[in-house]
């Protein structure tokens, strides 16, 4: 069974976000990445929790990523050693932030958003209304990072204030992206 690795963005995931309700669901199977900081994101640290996260999986392992999450794969996917990742089956890359253009200055360490290919499989889903990242952007990255792009209409930036709870839509496409 592979280990499903839960990266939330910028200031972590509220308890009603669908990444919480996923990790509560099954906490054998889906784990969250901790940040030392998440209120003040350094790349090097969130880059730094991945790979530990993903060298001390016993086996393969899903990456479920959302909004800096998101960024956080891209950039650590640029230099991950290629044993690890090799380990990746794949990667849910919800509401990617555009932090090349977001005004927040805790995150401007993460900028240029790395617009190389994936070495894994991946997913990026969007909304239509996000507000930190326009459709059109968000298929961009998909593009770049050669991944598969799901445009899932009106839902904002897919956090808590969307009022997904538990995302049924969500898990159908992390299991078509697994499958």
């Amino acid at each position: 069974m592979s280990t499903h690795l839960i990266l939330p963005g910028y200031q972590n995931s509220e308890a009603e976000h669908w990444q919480s309700f996923w990790e509560r669901s099954d906490p054998a199977r889906f784990r969250r990445v901790e940040q030392a900081d998440w209120d003040q994101p350094l790349l090097p640290d969130w880059v730094g929790a991945l790979d530990r996260a993903v060298a001390d999986a016993d086996g393969p392992v899903v990456l479920v990523a959302h909004s800096l999450g998101c960024t956080t794969v891209a950039h650590w996917a640029a230099g991950a050693r290629p044993e690890l990742a090799a380990k990746v089956l794949g990667a849910l890359l919800v509401a990617p932030a555009d932090i090349d253009t977001a005004e927040v200055p805790e995150l401007v360490n993460f900028r240029p958003v790395p617009l190389a290919a994936l070495p894994f499989r991946a997913t990026v889903v969007a909304s239509t209304d996000d507000p930190w990242c326009t459709a059109d952007r968000a298929r961009a990255f998909a593009d770049a990072w050669g991944a598969t792009f799901a445009d899932i209409g009106r839902g904002g930036h897919l956090n808590t204030a969307s009022a997904l709870g538990d995302w049924p839509q969500g898990r159908a496409l992390l299991a078509e992206l697994t499958a």
